[in-house]
């Protein structure tokens, strides 16, 4: 299975998590790392390579960390521009259809803070809906989300840890 991991963190040089886990994942012949800032640090997308690395794929990854209760602005740029009409969904837009997907999301909070009744009284599951429902509107397989929370307290063992874990979480199949 060939995965795609599309980086989205728009401070990338100054992350303890995302970083980490880009460079463990690099490290893997059957991943293609892809850091959408570094690429597009304009924000001018080329829409047809970004929809070539989509059809080269099996399992696409969004990797990123949890931004102001959402993922960084450039990833909701990039599904405007390449998840286009007549190639990612409407009649003939069946490019995606079948695929895997799947988040992997750092939170710089606990996991009780992202919980009714917790500190933000929200979940992850109701944060995460609109990239779920573009999955299945594109026809894509919705994997469970890989997480990590409490992301700016770790030491360096869990966040070689944590890279580890998604490193495995990412092969195994669901």
């Amino acid at each position: 299975m060939k995965i795609l991991d599309i980086v989205i963190h728009p401070h990338l040089e100054t992350s303890t998590v995302n970083k980490t886990w880009m460079n463990r994942l690099k490290q893997e012949k059957d991943i293609t790392v892809h850091d959408l800032y570094g690429t597009y640090p304009n924000g001018a997308i080329d829409v047809e390579k970004e929809q070539q690395l989509l059809l080269d794929h099996d399992r696409i990854v969004f990797q990123f960390p949890m931004y102001w209760y959402s993922s960084p602005a450039l990833l909701k740029q990039w599904e405007d521009d390449v998840l286009t009409y007549g190639w990612a969904y409407g009649n003939k837009g069946t490019q995606l259809h079948g695929k895997d997907f799947l988040l992997a999301i750092s939170m710089g909070a606990a996991e009780s803070s992202y919980q009714v009744g917790g500190d933000f009284n929200v979940t992850i599951s109701e944060l995460i809906q609109p990239l779920q429902t573009t999955a299945n509107m594109i026809g894509m397989r919705f994997l469970p989300v890989f997480k990590q929370y409490g992301a700016l307290n770790l030491s360096k063992e869990d966040v070689q840890n944590s890279a580890e874990k998604l490193v495995n979480y990412l092969k195994t199949e669901h």
